[in-house]
C-alpha cells in the first residue's frame, strides 16, 4: 500500500495532467456538434481498419483449411470427368460393335473392343499395347485389326493389358492373297516404311496388276478369309527363289495413328488347336 501511496505522489501531476486533458476532450466532443461529428468518423475508420485487419489476419489462417476444400473438389471433379470418359468410351464401343456386320460363314467370329494405349512405328522391330487382357477374354494369338485392315498379333497377355506383335515387325508372318485368286504367300515387313509391307512367295504364274486389293488368306484362326490388308503398288521376282513373285504392298492401317482396335475372337481356336496338333505316324504292321 505504501508502493502505490509513493507511486501516487510521484506522477500526481501527470495524472492529474491527464484527467484535465480527458474531461476537456469529453466537454469538446459532446458538447460541440462538429467535434462531435468528427470523433465519430474517426472512431469508425480506425475501428474499420482494425476490423479488416483481423479480418485478413483470420482469413490468412484459414487458407489451408480452403486450400484442402478445393484440392478435394479438385478431384472429385476430376474423378467425375474420368468416369464420363469412360461411359463415352463404353458407348463408343457398343455403338461400333452394333455396325460390325459379319458374314454369316464367319459366324465363328466375334470381336473385343481396345485401345492403344503404347505404339511404336521407328524401331526395327514394332510392338503395341492394348487396354485390354485376360480378364477381357484376350488370349495369346489373336488377330487384332482396326476399321481399316489387320494390325498385328496378341503377344503377351497380363490380367488388363496385353502386347501385339505389331505388323511392322519382322518376326510377323501372315498368310495373305490378292483378291480373288487362290495363290497363297506370306506377309512380313521388310523394315522400311510403315505404310507398306511385302507379299512374298507368290508362285511366278500368279496373275496380278498395281492397284489389286491385298487380303488375309484364311489359313489360320487369327484373321478369318478376306480381311484387308492393302493394295499392290508393284511386284518382282523374289531375290532368293525366281519361281516366286513378291509383291510391295501399300498398307491401309495408319500406324502413325493408331487409336481404337479390334481384337478377333475364334470360337473354333481351341479345337483347331487340338485337332492341327502333330501326332504320331500311324505305325506300319
Amino acid at each position: 500500500m505504501s508502493d502505490l501511496l509513493k507511486f501516487l505522489q510521484k506522477y500526481s501531476s501527470w495524472l492529474l495532467f491527464a484527467i484535465y486533458v480527458t474531461a476537456s476532450c469529453v466537454l469538446l466532443f459532446t458538447a460541440n456538434p462538429y467535434q462531435h461529428h468528427v470523433y465519430l468518423s474517426s472512431a469508425s475508420a480506425v475501428s474499420t481498419a482494425v476490423y479488416e485487419t483481423s479480418r485478413e489476419v483470420t482469413g490468412y489462417f484459414a487458407l489451408r483449411d480452403i486450400n484442402d476444400d478445393l484440392q478435394r473438389r479438385n478431384s472429385d471433379l476430376e474423378l467425375e470427368i474420368y468416369r464420363l470418359k469412360e461411359e463415352l468410351r463404353r458407348r463408343d464401343e457398343n455403338a461400333l460393335l452394333d455396325t460390325m456386320k459379319v458374314d454369316p460363314s464367319l459366324s465363328r467370329y466375334s470381336f473385343i473392343i481396345a485401345h492403344v494405349i503404347n505404339n511404336s512405328t521407328i524401331h526395327p522391330h514394332n510392338y503395341i499395347t492394348i487396354n485390354k487382357g485376360a480378364l477381357d477374354g484376350i488370349r495369346p494369338e489373336m488377330g487384332v485389326m482396326d476399321q481399316n485392315g489387320i494390325v498385328g498379333v496378341v503377344n503377351i497377355v497380363g490380367d488388363h493389358s496385353a502386347r501385339l506383335i505389331s505388323l511392322l515387325n519382322p518376326y510377323l508372318r501372315i498368310s495373305c492373297k490378292v483378291k480373288g485368286q487362290e495363290h497363297v504367300g506370306s506377309l512380313t515387313w521388310d523394315g522400311h516404311s510403315p505404310d507398306e509391307a511385302i507379299l512374298e512367295e507368290l508362285p511366278s504364274h500368279a496373275v496380278f496388276n498395281p492397284g489389286d486389293t491385298i487380303v488375309t488368306s484364311g489359313y489360320s484362326s487369327m484373321f478369318p478369309e478376306g480381311v484387308p490388308v492393302g493394295t499392290v503398288v508393284n511386284g518382282s521376282r523374289d531375290r532368293d527363289d525366281d519361281n516366286f513373285f513378291a509383291l510391295r504392298v501399300k498398307l491401309f492401317t495408319d500406324f502413325t495413328t493408331l487409336s481404337t482396335v479390334r481384337v478377333i475372337v475364334d470360337s473354333l481356336s481351341h479345337e483347331l488347336s487340338i485337332v492341327e496338333k502333330d501326332i504320331d505316324p500311324i505305325p506300319s504292321r
